[in-house]
């Protein structure tokens, strides 16, 4: 093309774009977002640490499992019984001159007051106290205390000897339960570490389709005017009707990307929100941007003992360890023949009035104890035994999931560092196709300016260069989604952004 064509096409395709650029803006597919304050990652990940549903369905089951840990406790309170109780007998005849009755038959009014208070001790058994007090009133001659006032006082004792002896079992429950509440501090530190890595995701994503949607629009731009651009040759002779429907079809194309792109950063946009709680979902979020990474590569050895040290799968599991070994010791305990042990000692005395009832009760001349062995032995004790075998088993089987789990925490962080690794050089690679891009882009614009160049070369550089920003934009974003991957399997991100943990 002689030098002063292509100075005119070049005037020529200036004037159109106001044009195309006002067609644009009045184009609500390709309208920007509106503006708003800033919105930086700590802020999301704030935001998602307070509101996130998934953490708060997690927060119940963390104080359900405390609450089991109450109602485990509670089987060593004390309980407390009291009761009252009258009863009227009256006969219809007298039978027998031993009633001491002559004129109707006999009759007997008690009232009995008791009171007792029996509480679990640590080696298994049960230590109850009791107290009583009663009124006997009759009929009869022959009584010499009419009414009769009684009181007693007692304490007994009820422990195993062999099965179920000890604290082992006694307090089996309340140890499994306490361990219960840190497995279930652990899945929701799991939980919190899955969400700081989800929302860092969802944040470097929204980045890379807004920056997507900005190089799509300029691409639509460069389409339209190389439509314009041959539609001008056209005019001229230079160009063809097939060139023509061909801009135009680009145009189209074009255009349909940048609705696609829309849709892309609609899409993420909602995901940022759905992971931070966000209930308006009208309200855009503002600019989001992240630095570049400056750290280095990752020690393996460093996150692989942070991951053994802090990973809640990996310390949940030793919890459910110990849980099996409490129940290995039970089902041992268990598997041994029942000898049980009660024994008890009260005193009574019998006066006539509540009063010197109780004042006399310490030194009354009732009193009354008792010893007593009983043995319960199952022929075989096969089904204790079974139970015993089950559950080293299941203690074995866990040991190996830790074994396994092991394993499988060396070979993701063996994997995590790798790619952090990969995408520090891929980063630094796509750095450097920007510079060239960049380079190639001025050198065909330098060309363009003195005529030995084409409108479409330099649209075709320009285009060249935003796909290159945004391949190095996806390579910084694969790089900080791999490292959210890292700091979420070495439980490095809850220090990395000051996250508390409930205790």
């Amino acid at each position: 093309m002689p030098r002063t064509s292509a100075r005119a096409l070049a005037l020529l395709l200036t004037l159109a774009t106001p044009a195309f650029m006002r067609a644009q803006a009045q184009d609500p597919a390709l309208a920007a977002p509106p503006s708003s304050a800033p919105l930086t990652l700590e802020e999301c990940i704030s935001r998602a640490m307070q509101k996130n549903f998934d953490l708060q369905i997690q927060g119940f089951s963390t104080e359900i499992a405390k609450e089991s840990l109450n109602v485990a406790n509670a089987e060593f309170d004390p309980s407390f019984t009291a009761a009252a109780r009258r009863n009227l007998n009256q006969s219809a005849a007298t039978t027998s001159r031993l009633d001491g009755t002559a004129a109707s038959g006999p009759r007997s009014d008690n009232t009995t007051f008791s009171v007792g208070a029996s509480e679990k001790i640590a080696t298994g058994g049960t230590v109850s106290v009791t107290g009583n007090s009663t009124r006997v009133a009759t009929n009869s001659a022959n009584s010499t205390l009419n009414p009769a006032f009684g009181s007693s006082a007692g304490v007994s004792l009820s422990q195993p000897l062999l099965k179920n002896a000890g604290s082992t079992v006694a307090r089996a429950n309340i140890e499994r339960n306490k361990l219960g509440v840190g497995i279930a501090l652990l899945t929701y530190k799991s939980r919190v570490l899955a969400v700081i890595r989800d929302t860092e995701a969802a944040y470097y994503n929204l980045a890379y389709a807004r920056e997507n949607l900005i190089v799509k629009k300029r691409s639509f731009d460069l389409a339209q005017q190389l439509f314009s651009e041959n539609k001008i040759r056209k005019s001229t002779g230079v160009a063809t009707d097939l060139d023509v429907l061909t801009a135009e079809v680009g145009v189209a194309n074009a255009r349909r990307a940048v609705i696609q792109a829309e849709q892309a950063v609609r899409d993420r946009e909602d995901g940022l929100y759905t992971l931070i709680g966000q209930f308006d979902f009208n309200v855009r979020p503002g600019a989001v941007q992240f630095g570049d990474y400056t750290e280095g590569s990752p020690s393996f050895d460093i996150s692989y003992k942070l991951a053994r040290d802090r990973s809640p799968d990996f310390l949940a599991t030793q919890f459910q360890i110990q849980q099996y070994e409490i129940d290995a010791r039970s089902a041992k305990r268990a598997a041994l023949p029942g000898l049980n042990l009660d024994t008890g000692v009260g005193y009574s005395s019998t006066e006539n009035s509540y009063g010197n009832a109780f004042s006399n009760l310490p030194e009354g001349n009732g009193y009354n104890w008792n010893v007593g062995l009983s043995v319960v032995v199952p022929w075989g004790l096969h089904a204790d035994k079974a139970r015993y075998r089950s559950a080293k088993l299941s203690l074995a089987q866990q040991q190996s999931r830790l074994a396994q789990l092991d394993q499988t925490l060396l070979v993701n962080v063996r994997t995590s560092v790798r790619a952090v690794e990969t995408n520090i050089s891929a980063v630094e690679i796509a750095a450097k196709a920007t510079e060239l891009s960049q380079k190639q882009y001025e050198l065909q614009k330098a060309r363009f300016d003195a005529g030995l160049s084409t409108s479409r070369l330099v649209l075709q550089a320009q285009d060249d260069l935003e796909t290159a920003r945004v391949n190095e934009l996806q390579a910084k974003v694969s790089l900080r989604v791999a490292l959210a991957d890292l700091h979420r399997i070495d439980a490095s991100s809850l220090d990395r952004y000051k996250v508390g943990l409930p205790d």
